[in-house]
């Protein structure tokens, strides 16, 4: 190893000057030092007497650290010599760029060195500028003319609908950089969670946490107070999860732990769905997408395992969730009298347990990611709440409106008859949903950010999972919330384009009649963006 021995020659010419030096200055500090001769004498003696004392089983655990320092520093020393500044995991463009400066090696540097050479970021900070290789100025901005350029023709494509709407907005500018009947409203499918995730946030905040608790009514008597949880299970916890749902097992838990505090083990038991006003049951009727819109369920009220997408649904997901909270009583020896009934609950009643959903960020991301129409439902109707308007479709419809309009979008035309999309009667423009985006990627909207987050990856996850596959300037790159009902296809979300620079987007289309044409017609539209330059 050269650099070792280059390292040898170095030091024992250090030690040859140290000693010189050490000759010519230990003359002149003699005299002083039989002074201090003394003193050192007496307090090496106090040291050795104070080690004496120390147990030995100290003793041995001091000289371990002082050997395991030694050797440490020692292996440190080593390793640097060695290997060299170059060599422990720098990156690949550090040594190409050091190898070219001035022809010197790693080994030696000027005087006044410059910055460190670094390689450019992958991805941009949302809305920030975006720095090249060459660490200035911020990636270039799409020309109006070359956007056009690339996404008019594919506008164009037959397998679009009669009516087909585009919008694309620089974030860092938050100027428009492409328009196509960006201002024409038009039925959004799912894309309008976008709006329902904004109004949630922006009301309640990323940190509200959904609450179902147990309370006493009387004596004997307990109610079950559902919250609007949309996403409360009775299933077991997973191992491993990082975030767990509210869990009715826990629930129970700590229902009957109080109870038997107070004596109790056998008690009647009611269920209060008195949150949330209005029809229950979604427009469309009985679904396998939706549940019935009520403040307590498990599970999202499913008959089957999955987690998300269709399946088949209880029809009266409150008093299935209350028997299921029965019979997890029963099993912790409490006795439940009856069926369980609906009860309201009294307004000056005891809180003897509860539970607490996850955060509000995180409910937006799972809302987003699969599009989950329950929780979509279940959002909406918490910004009822938030807002103090009734908690049914019409009143969370208003609270949206309300909401969204305090963040001063372009709600011309806008229409929110639910908050899941399933409904033809919403409608939305291209523009207020690319606004949307741009809001919740802009720096001084903190809150919003589980908008972003939230969004599925093209041909990785959510609804996007299965999505632009063999499209290599989308996948990975395109970030996007879907939206699809019969003869409606629509996808809005964001993309960092070929030079760096992050734009947020939505397409939409009505009158489809070739599901899958509309589909990878849309999903060219967000790929050109990626691969633009377009200037």
């Amino acid at each position: 190893m050269p650099e070792t021995t280059k390292w040898q020659v170095r030091w024992q010419s250090a030690q040859r000057s140290a000693r010189a030096a050490a000759q010519a200055a230990g003359r002149a500090v003699r005299t002083s030092a039989r002074a201090a001769g003394t003193s050192a004498r007496a307090a090496a003696a106090a040291v050795r007497q104070a080690w004496q004392a120390t147990p030995r089983h100290t003793r041995q655990t001091w000289r371990l650290t002082a050997v395991s320092a030694a050797t440490g520093l020692a292996v440190a020393y080593v390793a640097v010599a060695a290997a060299g500044p170059w060599d422990s995991g720098q990156r690949t463009a550090e040594r190409a760029d050091a190898a070219v400066m001035d022809g010197a090696s790693g080994e030696h540097h000027a005087e006044e060195p410059g910055p460190a050479p670094s390689a450019p970021a992958v991805l941009p900070a949302l809305g920030g500028p975006t720095h090249g290789a060459a660490g200035r100025g911020a990636a270039p901005l799409p020309t109006d003319a070359g956007l056009a350029d690339a996404l008019s023709p594919l506008l164009a494509d037959p397998a679009l609908g009669p009516l087909r709407t585009a919008s694309v907005v620089d974030v860092a500018g938050g100027r428009e950089v492409f328009g196509a009947g960006q201002n024409k409203a038009a039925t959004p499918a799912s894309t309008v969670k976008l709006a329902t995730a904004v109004a949630a946030l922006s009301v309640l905040g990323p940190d509200h946490r959904i609450e179902t608790g147990v309370v006493l009514s009387g004596k004997d008597r307990l109610v079950l107070v559902g919250g609007g949880d949309p996403t409360l299970t009775a299933r077991a916890p997973r191992h491993g999860a990082e975030e767990q749902p509210a869990n009715l097992r826990t629930l129970a838990d700590a229902t009957a732990r109080a109870l038997k505090q107070r004596h109790l083990t056998k008690v009647a038991l009611g269920y209060d769905t008195g949150a949330y006003s209005g029809p229950v049951e979604h427009p469309i009727g009985p679904n396998e997408n939706i549940a019935p819109v009520t403040a307590l369920m498990t599970d999202e009220a499913r008959l089957d395992d999955s987690e998300h997408g269709p399946a088949p649904r209880d029809t009266d997901p409150a008093h299935a969730a209350a028997r299921t909270f029965a019979d997890l009583l029963h099993q912790r020896g409490i006795t439940v009298d009856g069926d369980p009934a609906y009860a309201k609950a009294p307004r000056k009643s005891a809180r003897i347990a509860a539970v607490h959903s996850l955060p509000l960020s995180a409910l937006v991301e799972r809302m987003l990611t699969y599009s989950d129409n329950d929780i979509a439902e279940a959002l909406a109707r918490q910004t009822a709440l938030g807002s103090r308007r009734p908690a049914s479709f019409a009143g969370a419809g208003a609270a949206v409106r309300t909401a969204l309009a305090r963040q001063h979008l372009p709600l011309s035309g806008a229409v929110f008859e639910d908050g899941s999309g399933l409904n033809r009667d919403d409608k939305v423009t291209a523009a207020l949903l690319s606004h949307l985006l741009l809001q919740a990627a802009a720096p001084d909207h903190p809150a919003l950010r589980p908008v972003v987050t939230g969004l599925p990856v093209a041909a990785f996850t959510g609804t996007l999972s299965n999505r632009y596959r063999g499209q290599s300037a989308g996948a990975g790159a395109v970030r996007a919330k879907t939206g699809t009902l019969t003869g409606v296809n629509t996808l809005a979300g964001s993309v960092v384009d070929a030079d760096g620079r992050l734009l947020v987007f939505s397409f939409m289309t009505t009158g489809t009649t070739d599901p899958q044409g509309a589909q990878n017609a849309l999903d060219k539209l967000a790929s050109a963006v990626a691969n633009c330059g377009c200037r």
